[in-house]
């Protein structure tokens, strides 16, 4: 084996086994989910992937039973059609075989629905507050600090990062560690989205929301409002930063300097909201 595919099979095995941190974004022309950054989201890959099976078992059998049909009734094969308009053994199978997939279907969904809805024992809490038209953070379990993640500009965009996706200031969570999110809004109805944790969560002003993460790999995660919230619906993303615990907490260090506390004075939010809105 000469060096030069020693070298590569190296590098191929470290692109494989170690490789640079997810980055869970849209592309273009993308078909199918981002992949799977939690296990809620590896749960509702599997059950589509379930799904996807039987819709494309149904519509070959439809399909072929229809060719099947149009080729064996045909006139010229068939001058004389059959006027018998019952077959019991036919009309028990086409009613309980429907019965059974739903059953099959149903039994994941519930179990799928179930997972999501229960919350584990959660290590942090962290709090989105939706706002027109940007989300504002608060860490209350590491000293109740707060700042807001407002969509990039054209040109503040630097190399590597996506237009209407990037923020900036990121959401920056630990991996390997339970997050329980609560979600709400202070003006409209908005809603918490990150296709690759699997999550979809409304924020409705007045009411508090949760849901829990727990994101498997470090990188980079994006979403965005999923609910039509107004004039800058579109401009309003969410990005998140998973980093190692030992990162994190170092993180806190310097944000709790950085932000502003709960409660205390922060100009920037009016200064932001004031930018976010469309000169008139």
């Amino acid at each position: 084996m000469t060096a030069r595919l020693k070298s590569s099979m190296a590098a191929l095995a470290a692109l494989l086994l170690g490789g640079p941190a997810m980055a869970a974004a849209p592309s273009p022309w993308q078909l199918g989910l981002q992949p799977a950054a939690t296990p809620i989201m590896e749960r509702i890959a599997s059950f589509h992937g379930l799904l996807l099976g039987i819709i494309t078992f149904i519509c070959i059998f439809v399909l072929v039973l229809l060719l099947y049909t149009c080729w064996r009734f045909r006139e010229d094969r068939n001058p004389v059609p059959s006027k018998q308009s019952h077959n019991t053994a036919l009309e028990v199978v086409w009613t309980a075989v429907p019965v059974l997939i739903l059953v099959i279907i149903a039994v994941p969904s519930f179990k799928l629905l179930y997972y999501q809805d229960v919350l584990p024992k959660t290590e942090l809490t962290v709090k989105a507050i939706g706002k027109q038209w940007l989300w504002t953070y608060e860490y209350p379990d590491n000293g109740n600090f707060t700042f807001d993640a407002l969509a990039l500009d054209d040109s503040e965009l630097k190399p590597g990062q996506h237009r209407l996706l990037d923020t900036d200031n990121l959401v920056v969570l630990p991996t390997k560690t339970y997050v329980k999110l609560q979600v709400t809004a202070s003006d409209v109805i908005h809603a918490w989205t990150v296709p690759a944790f699997g999550v979809k969560i409304d924020a409705v002003p007045g009411r508090l929301n949760e849901v829990w993460l727990y994101i498997n790999e470090p990188g980079n995660y994006y979403g965005q409002c999923s609910e039509l919230c107004g004039l800058r619906h579109g401009f309003m993303p969410i990005a998140v930063k998973a980093v190692p615990k030992e990162e994190f907490e170092a993180w806190v260090v310097e944000a709790q300097k950085k932000f502003a506390k709960v409660g205390e004075p922060a100009t920037r939010v009016a200064n932001l909201e004031s930018a976010a809105r469309p000169a008139e």
